[in-house]
């Protein structure tokens, strides 16, 4: 059997908490042998969900914690003062080593600020990147940075890259995955001033396989397996693929439904379709991890149900397996080795 990965999720971060996150934590461990997971809030509504379910008492431990920090507070104030919140307390688990992995659906920032001040970044790591798994053509991409960092430097860039690439090598199983920078052009000499000077240091690494520039309209074909982006722009192509997705599957429901002829089709080619569709839901490849830090940190949507929560816990497991986070220490050693 493999090492057990130990999961503290905030029960109270979301838009449905506590129902859907203990739900997700059930469904995980019942789908998954090698996890135990902390599920951190307020202890009697914790105990009030659990006790809807069947499950191994031994896998999910309630750990009380008497404070939530809401999507609206400052962050940085909410992390300093709230000690008792769901947010601090799980993520002191995993900066002491009781957790490997901390999985939150609340504030954003909150989730941002907590982890590079509690949790901690890997010596050498500049900013860490938030980086969601989106759908495409060919599967998926990994979209570095969504949210973290939107003022950022060449050399941010250049180790989103770096560690985007360990990430869908060993994580999702691509070898030698192509690496784009985020433009308004494929040309070389296109772009902003950051992705100007970016570009050339990027196509001079040899260790990442750097296919040059993709466009926005690009991303959807799978064109590069890593999108590389400052935040702000990558905040805005991802918002704009959910938005677009959901009206999309919306529009086609609605045309289907729009007379009995359409009706009889929808019923002829609904198995297919609901394939299809499963393909392009967000909640099937569970949160966006925030890479570089000295243990892992997981946000998933603010709306996200049982099944993006459980499937945020079981991509932890694979992250340790693959022991991610010594893959990155190892590259920001062997960069800071020559720069020297």
């Amino acid at each position: 059997m493999s090492e057990i990965t130990r999961v503290a999720l905030d029960a109270m971060g979301g838009d449905y908490a506590p129902v859907e996150m203990v739900k997700g934590a059930v469904d995980a461990i019942n789908k998954e042998q090698n996890v135990k997971i902390f599920l951190v809030g307020k202890e009697e509504l914790v105990k009030s969900e659990l006790a809807k379910y069947t499950y191994d008492q031994e896998r999910i431990q309630v750990v009380n914690a008497t404070e939530v920090i809401e999507t609206a507070e400052p962050p940085v104030n909410a992390i300093r003062r709230k000690k008792d919140s769901s947010m601090v307390v799980g993520m002191k688990l995993v900066k002491n080593k009781e957790a490997d992995a901390f999985v939150s659906a609340g504030s954003s920032g909150a989730v941002l600020v907590g982890g590079q001040t509690l949790v901690g970044r890997i010596k050498g790591v500049e900013r860490p990147p938030l980086a969601p798994l989106i759908p495409t053509a060919k599967g998926v991409s990994l979209l570095i940075d969504c949210g973290a960092n939107v003022d950022a430097r060449p050399s941010h860039l250049v180790q989103f890259a770096k560690m985007g690439s360990i990430y869908m090598e060993h994580v999702i199983g691509i070898k030698e995955p192509k690496v784009a920078i985020v433009n308004i052009g494929a040309e070389e000499e296109k772009g902003n001033a950051l992705v100007k000077e970016t570009f050339p240091l990027l196509k001079n690494l040899t260790d990442i396989n750097f296919t040059g520039s993709i466009e926005a309209r690009d991303i959807p074909y799978g064109k590069a397996d890593v999108i590389v982006s400052e935040a702000f722009a990558g905040n805005v192509i991802l918002k704009l693929y959910e938005g677009l997705g959901a009206v999309l599957i919306g529009k086609i429901k609605e045309g289907m439904m729009s007379s009995l002829r359409s009706k009889i089709g929808a019923l002829l080619v609904k198995p297919a379709l609901k394939e299809t569709v499963k393909e392009f839901d967000a909640s099937e490849y569970g949160g966006a991890p925030l890479l570089g830090l000295r243990g892992l940190v997981v946000k998933t949507h603010g709306s996200a149900k049982a099944k993006e929560v459980s499937n945020s816990i079981i991509q932890c497991i694979t992250f340790k397996e693959q022991k991610i986070n010594e893959k990155i220490m190892e590259c920001i050693q062997a960069e800071q080795s020559s720069d020297e």
